[in-house]
């Protein structure tokens, strides 16, 4: 297991649509397990592949719920979505800034986990807002592009709540 380097906002890898996961092999699960030792030393709570510059539809998070634990999502999507919530998001993509963004208050996403089993996990507030978030990745999409009134620079007081 190792630390991955994370690609930063300006990385074209970070705006490409990432391709399905056909099957499992050691190098998957090796990333699998890297992407885990990226999210948690960068204290992050999600972490899709493309932000360490492999295009494949892979987002591994951890909400630190531990009735969920942490989650491994492959090929996922978004099968229900309802109710909203608004409030600020972070990516480790883009350090040190910060922007409200609205997402659903509930989701329930497919997907397959590390097994290659289909699974269905859902979730409300910070765990939805997480599964969109890292979703947005496979395709493309940066927490930007849906912030209300710009991003902002996280002050120190912020980093450490």
């Amino acid at each position: 297991m190792a630390i991955r380097k994370i690609r930063e906002d300006g990385d074209d890898v970070l705006r490409k649509v990432c391709k399905p996961v056909k099957e499992m092999t050691p190098r998957l699960e090796e990333l699998i397990d890297d992407m885990f030792d990226t999210m948690y030393e960068a204290n992050g709570v999600g972490l899709a592949a493309p932000q360490v510059g492999i295009l494949r539809r892979i987002v591994v998070i951890d909400v630190g719920d531990d009735e969920v634990g942490p989650l491994v999502l492959i090929n996922p999507e978004i099968i229900e979505a309802d109710g909203e919530q608004t409030g600020e998001e972070g990516c480790l993509s883009l350090p040190g800034l910060s922007g409200e963004v609205t997402r659903p208050n509930h989701v329930i996403a497919k997907a397959l986990d590390r097994n290659m089993d289909e699974i269905r996990v859902e979730g409300t507030e910070l765990l939805a807002r997480a599964i969109c978030h890292e979703l947005d990745h496979l395709d493309g999409v940066l927490y930007k592009d849906k912030v209300i009134g710009g991003l902002h620079h996280v002050t120190a007081v912020e980093e450490e709540e």
